[in-house]
Protein backbone atom coordinates (compact mmCIF):
# COMPACT_ATOMS: atom_id res chain seq x y z
CA UNK A 1 0.00 0.00 0.00
CA UNK A 2 1.25 3.48 -0.86
CA UNK A 3 2.39 5.08 2.42
CA UNK A 4 1.31 8.51 1.22
CA UNK A 5 -2.32 7.39 0.95
CA UNK A 6 -2.42 4.51 3.44
CA UNK A 7 -3.61 4.40 7.03
CA UNK A 8 -0.44 6.00 8.35
CA UNK A 9 -0.89 9.02 6.09
CA UNK A 10 -4.44 9.44 7.35
CA UNK A 11 -3.23 9.15 10.92
CA UNK A 12 -0.60 11.83 10.31
CA UNK A 13 -3.25 14.16 8.87
CA UNK A 14 -5.46 13.64 11.92
CA UNK A 15 -2.52 14.28 14.24
CA UNK A 16 -1.59 17.43 12.31
CA UNK A 17 -5.18 18.68 12.46
CA UNK A 18 -5.39 18.04 16.22
CA UNK A 19 -2.05 19.78 16.80
CA UNK A 20 -3.20 22.75 14.75
CA UNK A 21 -6.39 23.05 16.81
CA UNK A 22 -4.44 22.86 20.07
CA UNK A 23 -2.13 25.66 18.92
CA UNK A 24 -5.10 27.82 17.89
CA UNK A 25 -6.84 27.22 21.23
CA UNK A 26 -3.69 28.01 23.19
CA UNK A 27 -3.05 31.17 21.16
CA UNK A 28 -6.66 32.33 21.59
CA UNK A 29 -6.47 31.99 25.36
CA UNK A 30 -3.03 33.57 25.75
CA UNK A 31 -3.78 36.46 23.39
CA UNK A 32 -7.00 37.13 25.34
CA UNK A 33 -5.32 36.92 28.74
CA UNK A 34 -1.96 38.57 28.10
CA UNK A 35 -2.33 40.55 24.91
CA UNK A 36 -0.49 39.98 21.65
CA UNK A 37 2.88 41.34 22.75
CA UNK A 38 3.17 39.38 26.00
CA UNK A 39 1.92 36.06 24.62
CA UNK A 40 5.16 34.57 23.33
CA UNK A 41 5.45 31.90 20.66
CA UNK A 42 7.33 29.74 23.16
CA UNK A 43 4.48 29.98 25.69
CA UNK A 44 1.81 29.26 23.07
CA UNK A 45 3.66 26.16 21.88
CA UNK A 46 4.19 24.98 25.46
CA UNK A 47 0.51 25.36 26.40
CA UNK A 48 -0.45 23.53 23.21
CA UNK A 49 1.93 20.66 24.03
CA UNK A 50 3.71 21.33 20.76
CA UNK A 51 6.87 23.13 19.64
CA UNK A 52 7.71 26.42 17.97
CA UNK A 53 8.81 24.75 14.74
CA UNK A 54 5.33 23.28 14.18
CA UNK A 55 3.69 26.60 15.03
CA UNK A 56 5.72 28.36 12.35
CA UNK A 57 5.14 25.51 9.93
CA UNK A 58 1.35 25.72 10.25
CA UNK A 59 0.89 29.49 10.61
CA UNK A 60 4.04 31.11 9.22
CA UNK A 61 4.42 33.68 11.97
CA UNK A 62 2.96 34.89 15.22
CA UNK A 63 0.99 37.50 13.28
CA UNK A 64 -0.33 34.83 10.94
CA UNK A 65 -1.45 32.84 13.98
CA UNK A 66 -3.26 35.90 15.36
CA UNK A 67 -5.04 36.41 12.05
CA UNK A 68 -6.27 32.81 12.02
CA UNK A 69 -7.43 32.96 15.65
CA UNK A 70 -9.54 36.01 14.79
CA UNK A 71 -10.86 34.47 11.59
CA UNK A 72 -11.85 31.24 13.30
CA UNK A 73 -13.59 32.93 16.23
CA UNK A 74 -14.98 36.33 15.30
CA UNK A 75 -15.71 35.81 11.62
CA UNK A 76 -17.38 32.46 12.21
CA UNK A 77 -19.57 33.99 14.90
CA UNK A 78 -20.75 36.96 12.86
CA UNK A 79 -21.45 34.82 9.77
CA UNK A 80 -23.34 32.15 11.69
CA UNK A 81 -25.50 34.48 13.82
CA UNK A 82 -28.70 36.21 12.64
CA UNK A 83 -28.19 40.02 12.70
CA UNK A 84 -30.93 40.53 15.30
CA UNK A 85 -29.10 38.18 17.68
CA UNK A 86 -25.54 39.26 16.91
CA UNK A 87 -25.03 42.06 19.44
CA UNK A 88 -26.46 40.06 22.33
CA UNK A 89 -24.55 36.93 21.30
CA UNK A 90 -21.27 38.85 21.10
CA UNK A 91 -21.89 40.72 24.36
CA UNK A 92 -22.96 37.66 26.32
CA UNK A 93 -20.10 35.62 24.90
CA UNK A 94 -17.60 38.28 25.92
CA UNK A 95 -19.07 38.68 29.41
CA UNK A 96 -19.22 34.96 30.16
CA UNK A 97 -15.91 34.00 28.56
CA UNK A 98 -14.06 36.71 30.46
CA UNK A 99 -15.53 35.40 33.71
CA UNK A 100 -14.81 31.74 32.97
CA UNK A 101 -11.65 32.18 30.90
CA UNK A 102 -13.05 29.81 28.27
CA UNK A 103 -15.29 29.78 25.22
CA UNK A 104 -15.32 32.24 22.33
CA UNK A 105 -12.84 34.94 23.29
CA UNK A 106 -12.48 36.56 19.87
CA UNK A 107 -13.56 40.04 21.04
CA UNK A 108 -11.05 39.92 23.89
CA UNK A 109 -8.37 39.00 21.37
CA UNK A 110 -9.61 41.79 19.08
CA UNK A 111 -9.36 44.37 21.86
CA UNK A 112 -5.78 43.42 22.65
CA UNK A 113 -4.66 43.06 19.04
CA UNK A 114 -5.77 46.14 17.10
CA UNK A 115 -2.78 47.57 15.24
CA UNK A 116 -0.66 44.45 15.72
CA UNK A 117 1.03 43.72 12.42
CA UNK A 118 0.03 43.70 8.78
CA UNK A 119 -0.95 40.02 8.68
CA UNK A 120 -3.65 40.57 11.29
CA UNK A 121 -4.74 44.02 10.08
CA UNK A 122 -6.80 42.66 7.17
CA UNK A 123 -8.64 40.19 9.38
CA UNK A 124 -9.29 42.83 12.04
CA UNK A 125 -10.66 45.20 9.39
CA UNK A 126 -12.78 42.46 7.83
CA UNK A 127 -14.19 41.48 11.22
CA UNK A 128 -15.19 45.07 11.98
CA UNK A 129 -16.79 45.49 8.55
CA UNK A 130 -18.78 42.25 8.88
CA UNK A 131 -20.15 43.34 12.27
CA UNK A 132 -21.00 46.76 10.87
CA UNK A 133 -22.89 45.35 7.87
CA UNK A 134 -24.90 42.95 10.01
CA UNK A 135 -25.81 45.52 12.66
CA UNK A 136 -26.53 48.29 10.14
CA UNK A 137 -29.36 46.21 8.71
CA UNK A 138 -31.29 46.29 11.98
CA UNK A 139 -32.56 49.87 11.92
CA UNK A 140 -33.31 50.22 8.21
CA UNK A 141 -32.41 53.90 8.59
CA UNK A 142 -30.15 55.79 6.15
CA UNK A 143 -27.65 56.26 8.97
CA UNK A 144 -27.61 52.53 9.78
CA UNK A 145 -23.82 52.31 9.41
CA UNK A 146 -23.38 55.07 11.98
CA UNK A 147 -25.72 53.31 14.41
CA UNK A 148 -23.82 50.07 13.87
CA UNK A 149 -20.52 51.80 14.63
CA UNK A 150 -21.98 53.33 17.80
CA UNK A 151 -23.20 49.90 18.91
CA UNK A 152 -19.78 48.38 18.17
CA UNK A 153 -18.04 51.17 20.05
CA UNK A 154 -20.21 50.46 23.08
CA UNK A 155 -19.62 46.71 22.83
CA UNK A 156 -15.85 47.11 22.59
CA UNK A 157 -15.84 49.73 25.32
CA UNK A 158 -17.62 47.32 27.65
CA UNK A 159 -15.08 44.67 26.75
CA UNK A 160 -12.19 47.06 27.37
CA UNK A 161 -13.47 48.09 30.79
CA UNK A 162 -14.33 44.54 31.86
CA UNK A 163 -11.49 42.44 30.47
CA UNK A 164 -8.53 44.77 29.93
CA UNK A 165 -8.92 47.52 32.55
CA UNK A 166 -10.88 45.21 34.90
CA UNK A 167 -12.71 48.17 36.40
CA UNK A 168 -15.28 47.44 39.10
CA UNK A 169 -18.19 47.14 39.34
CA UNK A 170 -18.35 46.19 35.65
CA UNK A 171 -15.53 43.64 35.86
CA UNK A 172 -17.42 41.56 38.42
CA UNK A 173 -20.97 42.29 37.31
CA UNK A 174 -23.39 39.48 36.53
CA UNK A 175 -23.58 38.94 32.74
CA UNK A 176 -27.42 38.77 32.81
CA UNK A 177 -27.64 42.11 34.60
CA UNK A 178 -25.24 43.79 32.16
CA UNK A 179 -27.08 42.34 29.15
CA UNK A 180 -30.47 43.49 30.45
CA UNK A 181 -29.27 47.07 30.97
CA UNK A 182 -27.38 47.32 27.69
CA UNK A 183 -30.00 45.67 25.45
CA UNK A 184 -32.84 47.79 26.84
CA UNK A 185 -30.92 50.94 25.94
CA UNK A 186 -29.73 49.59 22.60
CA UNK A 187 -33.30 49.09 21.38
CA UNK A 188 -33.69 52.89 21.39
CA UNK A 189 -30.67 53.20 19.08
CA UNK A 190 -32.22 50.88 16.48
CA UNK A 191 -35.67 52.51 16.74
CA UNK A 192 -34.70 56.19 16.89
CA UNK A 193 -35.63 58.26 13.78
CA UNK A 194 -32.74 59.27 11.53
CA UNK A 195 -30.97 62.47 12.45
CA UNK A 196 -31.90 65.46 10.24
CA UNK A 197 -29.36 66.23 7.48
CA UNK A 198 -26.46 68.24 8.82
CA UNK A 199 -26.95 67.00 12.38
CA UNK A 200 -25.02 63.75 11.91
Amino acid sequence: MDEATGPRAGERRRDASATRRRILDAARDLFAERGYERATVRDIAEVAGSNQALLFRYFGSKQGLLAEVLARGGLEQVRATPPEELFETALRSMLTSSAAGTGDRSLEVYLRSVGRGEDAAGTLRELGEEYQRALASLSGAPDGALRADLAMAWLLGIGLMRTVVAREPLAGADPDEVCALVLTTLRHLWAAPPAPPGDV
